[in-house]
């Protein structure tokens, strides 16, 4: 297994698309994945996988999950929504990824959102999450490590791993099970206003 260290340094946590990162005009659909594939390559699980593709941006604007787009551009507030489903699509379906973005895509072209300061917010609770991830990663290890060791049985190291994976699997499904909840929330409280 490996260190918790090394173990952390290869999920490259601060990966995030960054206000700085994003070009002050608008791009063409080739230019934001390209810009997302560059961002995110450290990311991924294997070399094959893709980050973004037109598929995928044509079905989230088919979908609604963001505003439309002008002359075949996407504008600033555009890739942060893209950045946004991106993160939001690992953990909970594209309908609730829809839900809980279509206030958001109401209101920010009418202004009454900043969303460049909502997503700056968003990137500060990301650096405290990863900050709050790595400490919960070394915390679980050592109890992962601790139980093994009273345990003593042969085949260690696969033990260790295979409560790890069962552990972060869990803790996992609690975060996304409690994410879904919230979408549920949002979809009766959105159903309230409708009628």
């Amino acid at each position: 297994m490996k260190n918790e260290n090394d173990l952390i340094e290869s999920l490259n946590l601060s990966n995030q698309l960054t206000l700085e990162d994003i070009p002050n005009i608008d791009l063409y659909m080739d230019q934001v994945i390209q810009l997302f594939e560059n961002k995110f390559a450290d990311s991924k699980r294997n070399d094959e996988e893709k980050v973004l593709t037109k598929t995928m941006i044509n079905n989230y604007a088919k979908g609604k999950l963001f505003f439309p787009i002008k002359n075949k551009k996407y504008s600033k507030e555009h890739l942060i929504l893209i950045s946004l489903i991106y993160q939001m699509k690992g953990a909970l379906s594209i309908n609730d990824v829809k839900l809980t973005l279509e206030e958001l895509n109401a209101k920010v072209p009418d202004g009454e959102i900043r969303l460049q300061d909502l997503y700056r917010s968003y990137l500060d609770l990301m650096d405290k999450n990863n900050t709050m991830f790595k400490e919960d990663i070394k915390e679980h290890m050592i109890d992962v490590n601790k139980k093994v060791k009273e345990l003593n049985q042969k085949d260690e190291a696969y033990l260790e791993q295979l409560l790890l994976v069962s552990t972060f699997s869990s803790m996992s499904n609690y975060y996304r099970r409690a994410a879904e909840k919230m979408v549920d929330d949002m979809r009766k409280d959105s159903d309230k206003d409708e009628t």
